[in-house]
């Protein structure tokens, strides 16, 4: 009888386990998909409660160490989100979300080497994904390896003709090392595919190439197009301003000078650029202004500059010479304020002190065209 009994209870408890288990993993999977809802609607607290829950029950589950390491990262808590990642590593090696996941966090926290080692492994999986490759050739970017990087932009190129991030990212790269020219036939590819629809970042970054090679007309109907997209941008706005004074139109580009103060009035920079706009008009009243307006906020060398070279400029030479050899004393690489000092010398007749004021800039090794003209002038005179 009890033997009886036994078996019965046993074949009980063998019963009751299936429906059970398939409860729980029911249920595990329903706080899980839940959790991941939670995620794309921002509600970061209730995913995280979910996916501790799904801990409870099975501390090893991948969709509820991912999900955390999300979460984590939506909070920028990228150190915590690595610790989910490579724990989900541990018990699930391979696992792609965890790896895609890991190696964003390490992009995020500047450890572009790392990111790179974890992509590439992400890559034995699946080595034609585009979004993983273009990320290895933006990290390899970030650590300046121009060749690797170059490569493997062309490389999603052959695989997507016109991949906007391919496209960006070359641009981006020949930008970073000077090659300008480069740079720009791969942002034009990307206004070419893109006509009306392209990026403003695209057109603030043509403009820019244009700028750097001081080819400024050209450079103007870029940051136009950028402000009719967006009339406030600061970057539109500043590369106009830039292109006009480059072009000797100084009213012009103090007109975005002042449309960039009108939104930033403590912006030192734009102060300095301004008065620089008002002093090559001779309107130095407004200029020094603009230069003390600057000087308020804090010491700013090109505003003493501009003060200084309003002072020559009023005959006030003395004064200048002061404030310049102060200036040099402090910041010996400037070749602007050796520039300055040396035509303060020759305002006042004193040739020798000019060339002397240019020579000891020379000495620092620096080749500068301005301080060789100036220095020809001098000598030749």
């Amino acid at each position: 009888m009890s033997d009886q009994t036994n078996h019965h209870d046993e074949s009980e408890f063998d019963a009751g386990t299936a429906p059970q288990q398939n409860n729980a993993l029911a249920e595990i999977a329903e706080l899980s998909k839940k959790g991941y809802q939670y995620l794309k609607e921002n509600r970061i607290s209730d995913a995280e409660r979910n996916f501790r829950k799904i801990l409870e029950e099975d501390p090893e589950n991948n969709y509820a160490l991912v999900g955390l390491g999300d979460a984590a990262r939506k909070r920028s808590s990228h150190r915590d989100a690595v610790d989910y990642y490579k724990k989900c590593l541990i018990y699930h090696p391979g696992n792609n979300y965890a790896l895609f996941g890991l190696a964003d966090c390490y992009k995020a926290l500047n450890q572009y080497q790392k990111a790179i080692e974890i992509w590439e492994q992400y890559l034995l999986h699946d080595n034609k994904n585009i979004t993983v490759l273009t990320r290895i050739a933006d990290a390899y970017r970030k650590v300046r390896d121009f060749r690797k990087s170059k490569a493997i932009y062309l490389r999603v190129l052959e695989m997507e003709l016109d991949n906007p991030y391919a496209l960006i990212g070359l641009g981006h790269l020949h930008y970073d090392f000077k090659e300008y020219r480069d740079a720009l036939h791969y942002w034009q590819r990307m206004v070419d595919a893109q006509g009306d629809m392209v990026d403003i970042r695209v057109l603030t970054s043509i403009g820019n190439c244009y700028r750097k090679l001081k080819q400024f007309d050209q450079g103007v109907p870029y940051f136009e197009k950028a402000l009719a997209k967006e009339p406030d941008n600061f970057y539109a706005l500043f590369g106009l301003a830039d292109c006009f004074r480059g072009t000797g139109e100084p009213q012009r580009s103090l007109d975005y000078w002042n449309r960039i103060l009108d939104k930033d009035p403590r912006n030192k920079v734009i102060l300095t650029r301004a008065g620089d706009a008002y002093r090559s008009m001779d309107r130095f009243e407004e200029a020094a202004d603009y230069y003390e307006r600057a000087l308020n906020i804090e010491f700013d060398v090109y505003a003493v500059l501009g003060l200084a070279t309003i002072s020559r400029l009023q005959g006030k030479v003395e004064s200048a010479i002061e404030s310049l050899k102060r200036l040099v004393q402090n910041d010996a690489k400037n070749y602007r304020l050796h520039l300055e000092l040396a035509q303060c010398y020759l305002a006042v007749g004193d040739r020798r002190k000019a060339e002397e004021t240019l020579q000891d800039f020379m000495r620092l090794g620096i080749r500068n065209p301005h301080i060789q003209d100036l220095m020809a002038k001098i000598q030749n005179s």
